[in-house]
Order: C-alpha cells, then sequence, then structure tokens
C-alpha cells in the first residue's frame, strides 16, 4: 500500500471536518464523464455522486475501467468529455498535488532508510510543521492503525507486510485529506491478513468520518466495507446501490452472477405461463412489475435459497436430481446437483445439514418469490 500526495495545503474550508459541511450533499459529483484512449473507451459516459463521509466502492472485472475511473477522480488522468466536481468547483484540470485527496495503491513505496515515525511524518515535514508536532501526530496515527507507540523509532523494513500497510495508510492520513481513494490496496494479502485488515479500515472509515473511495476486483471485499457499491462493466456503471440491493436486487444477470455463485437459467412465458426455456418445464416466476409485458427473461436464485425437500409439494418449484458432489466453506456446506438438463447448486449452513442430504437422488426446490427475475 502506498500513496500519492494530492494536497500539499490543508483542506479548504467546506471541507469534512468543517462543522458546516452538508453531509447530504456530494462531496464528489461526475456528470457524463468519459475517458477515450486513441479510440478505445475506457470509461463510457458515467454519472455519480459521492456522498460526503461514505465508503463507495467501485467493483467489475478487469479491464471494466474502475481504475481509470479512480485515476481521473484523484487527478492523474482528465477526461477527454464530462465533468467532474469537487463541493462544486469544476476540477478537471486541477493537478492531483493541489488536491484535497490522497491516493492509495498496492504496491508499497515506504522509505527503506527511514524510521515508521519518519514515513509517517514525511508529508507534515513537507508543510513545514515542526519536529514536535509532527511526532504528536505520527504517535496519534500510530494508535489509529493499531500499531504499538515503540514503532515509532523502528525501521519500516523490519516490519511485517501488515504492518508496513498500516505505516503507509497512517501515512496517507496524516496529509489530512478529505477524500481517500485506494486502488486495490488488499489483493497481495494472505486470506487471514485481507480479512482482518477489511475490518480495520471499516473502523478507520467509522473513526474518521472521512470519504474513502475504494476500487477492487473482489466483491466480498466490497460487500464487508462499503455503504455503498458500484459495479462496472466495460467502462460503464451497471448499477450503484447498497450492498444488500446489489446482492438481492441486482440490475441484471451481469451484476447478478458478479456478485456470487448462482443457479441462472432463462425462461419465456408460453399459453400456460412460463416455462424454460430449453426444457419447457413449467416454472413459477414471480415477475416484477417493470417486467410485467416481458416474453422472455432469466431467473436467478442464490444457493442459500435452494433447499432439499421431502416431498414434491414442499416447493414451488421441484427439482429432482443426484448429488455429484459437495463442498465445504466452513461454516457452510455447497452440494452440487447434476439434474437431466443442467447442474443446480445448493449451499446451507452446516447446522441446517441432515443426514442423506449429500447422498443419492434428492428432491431441491426454490419457491417463485425467492427467485429474482432480470431481463435475459
Amino acid at each position: 500500500m502506498t500513496f500519492t500526495q494530492q494536497a500539499e495545503t490543508p483542506p479548504a474550508a467546506g471541507s469534512a471536518a468543517d462543522a458546516g459541511a452538508d453531509p447530504a450533499l456530494p462531496v464528489l459529483q461526475l456528470v457524463g464523464v468519459s475517458k477515450r484512449f486513441d479510440g478505445f473507451t475506457a470509461v463510457d459516459d458515467i454519472s455519480l455522486d459521492i456522498r460526503e463521509g461514505e465508503f463507495l466502492t467501485i467493483v467489475g472485472p478487469s479491464g471494466s475501467g474502475k481504475t481509470t475511473l479512480l485515476r481521473m477522480l484523484a487527478g492523474l488522468e482528465q477526461p477527454s468529455s464530462g465533468n467532474i466536481t469537487l463541493r462544486g468547483t469544476l476540477i478537471n484540470d486541477l493537478p492531483a498535488r493541489a488536491r484535497p485527496t490522497c491516493l492509495v495503491f498496492q504496491s508499497l513505496a515506504l522509505f527503506p532508510h527511514m524510521s515508521v515515525g519518519r514515513n509517517i511524518e514525511f508529508p507534515l515535514k513537507a508543510k513545514g510543521v515542526a519536529a514536535a508536532a509532527r511526532r504528536a501526530r505520527a504517535l496519534e496515527l500510530l494508535k489509529m492503525v493499531r500499531l504499538p507507540e515503540d514503532y515509532y523509532g523502528k525501521n519500516v523494513m523490519k516490519c511485517s507486510g501488515g504492518e508496513r500497510q498500516r505505516v503507509a495508510l497512517a501515512r496517507a492520513f496524516a496529509y489530512d485529506p478529505d477524500v481517500l481513494f485506494f486502488d486495490e490496496p488488499l489483493s497481495a494479502l494472505d486470506y487471514k491478513l485481507k480479512k482482518l485488515l477489511e475490518k480495520e479500515l471499516k473502523d478507520l472509515h467509522k473513526e474518521s468520518g472521512k470519504t474513502f473511495v475504494y476500487i477492487t476486483h473482489s466483491l466480498e471485499e466490497a460487500m464487508v466495507m462499503s455503504d455503498r457499491i458500484g459495479v462496472m462493466r466495460a467502462g460503464k456503471l451497471v448499477q450503484v446501490g447498497s450492498p444488500e440491493a446489489i446482492y438481492g436486487a441486482p440490475a441484471n444477470r451481469f451484476v447478478a452472477e458478479f456478485v456470487g455463485e448462482v443457479n441462472v437459467f432463462p425462461v419465456s412465458r408460453g399459453d400456460g405461463g412460463w416455462v424454460i426455456g430449453e426444457t419447457g418445464e413449467p416454472v413459477r416466476v414471480a415477475l416484477p412489475e417493470q417486467m410485467a409485458g416481458a416474453r422472455q427473461a432469466a431467473v436467478v436464485v442464490r444457493p442459500e435459497y435452494m433447499r432439499f425437500l421431502e416431498a414434491p409439494g414442499d416447493a414451488d418449484n421441484v427439482v429432482r436430481g443426484t448429488v455429484y458432489n459437495e463442498y465445504s466453506l466452513g461454516s457452510r456446506m455447497q452440494y452440487q446437483i447434476r439434474s437431466k438438463h443442467r447442474v443446480f447448486l445448493v449451499e446451507m449452513s452446516r447446522a441446517q445439514t441432515r443426514a442423506g442430504d449429500g447422498k443419492g437422488e434428492v428432491l431441491i426446490g426454490w419457491n417463485a418469490e425467492d427467485a429474482i427475475v432480470v431481463e435475459a
């Protein structure tokens, strides 16, 4: 985790720390923002309000444009078209060093010959802050990132990888930015440390009151930390919402499948009702109001809403199949069920499993209201 300095002067009046700031107003606003490189459109006509003090995460597959979007927000790239404003002031051409923001990268760029304390103090020294005040602030920041006070004099290269991540984060906070941008800062860490730092970042966000804009390809990271999530695909923001909305009410099939493992299949409306596309088997569908006139759709059933049945009447929709494999997910179990036409996933907590669930021929099913129906 490293950083790029974005502000050489203290934040202007009206910052998040200013008592007069209105948290309902966007700190950053994008209107019709696009970025093109030699005919290739990396970011395509994005409009977005980033709220004061929120934790917003942008997710998407590689090449979706999320890092290019972040670089424009941070001032490292200029939009090809559209406008970016910071509290109502146009900043399209404002260089990174003049913005009250800070960008934290995945790679480390700590000064290897310096102590932890001197690394944290670096931006304060650049501002001309007196030595005693720098040390006091560095000690505060060490406490904030959960490092012992005696690390102040420790050579940074003698710290573990996770500790150096914390030092870099403390140095970013030393700039006192209004907005912190994060470009996949945890992607190189092992699973256990990543989970720990996810929670610590969420805690730091709550304690600091700063606006966090976070980029990752991991939906799991986004779900744990974020107030809102934006999902990008091919340069466009296809959905922005709370983690609950992104998971429970995806805007389309791409979002539904990106958010996690799902059972998904096409359905069409016949004379006698809805049927599964490739088999013609009848299926009960709870169609959302906006799709009332649709003739075709895709049904998405998350594995946790599938269940083993005792009898065909125990669910609106029933599939007979054979247990092909089972997977331990720690506190949960996942079963792969092969029917005549497709493979289904069923997932449940270990406490819900019963003898026989993972063996032989089984009945599985789901209720219509537990499925998500999206455009095909």
